[in-house]
């Protein structure tokens, strides 16, 4: 396995689509409803899904695409901010450690290009294999949150995770 992120490229877009708007792709934590097929393209024309406070790269392992990694800028203070991160990995390549080597991957991607200090990832609090890969990719549990995501007409308990820059230096 040599699990790499690379910028999304046109040709990317149906994969991404299959991954955020198709039910049996998404996977259980991440089905959130049918989206704007447009959205993806327009944003991908726009910017290549690469902006100051936002971006998304997909993860590959070798020529194959595996899924997708996908942050934010969140707003700390008026002196500092943090990234959120998430991924979706294809449900014929769960299971196999691209995950966690894509989240390792991404945070130090974000802490090399950015003086951010703080990244956090969520997930649900039932999502046992998303907590795992958090873990093993150097994340430390920090708490869960109640009722913090709307999925499939219910409220679910999430979990927040979080590295900070020394951290990675430390574990890495």
């Amino acid at each position: 396995m040599t699990v790499r992120l690379r910028p999304v490229e046109e040709d990317d877009l149906p994969f991404l689509r299959r991954l955020t708007s198709d039910p049996d792709s998404t996977g259980e934590f991440q089905w959130y409803g049918f989206q704007n097929p447009r959205n993806l393209s327009k944003r991908w024309a726009d910017n290549g899904m690469l902006e100051d406070d936002r971006g998304m790269l997909i993860i590959a392992d070798g020529d194959d695409r595996v899924g997708f990694v996908a942050w934010g800028k969140q707003v700390a203070n008026r002196a500092s901010y943090y990234w959120s991160m998430g991924l979706v990995v294809a449900p014929e390549h769960r299971g196999r450690g691209h995950g966690t080597e894509a989240q390792r991957l991404l945070a130090r991607y974000l802490f090399d290009h950015s003086t951010a200090n703080r990244i956090e990832a969520s997930t649900e609090i039932t999502n046992v294999a998303e907590q795992r890969a958090l873990e093993k990719a150097g994340f430390t549990r920090e708490g869960v949150i109640r009722g913090s995501g709307f999925r499939a007409g219910q409220w679910h308990d999430g979990v927040r995770y979080s590295m900070i820059r020394s951290d990675l230096d430390e574990k890495h």
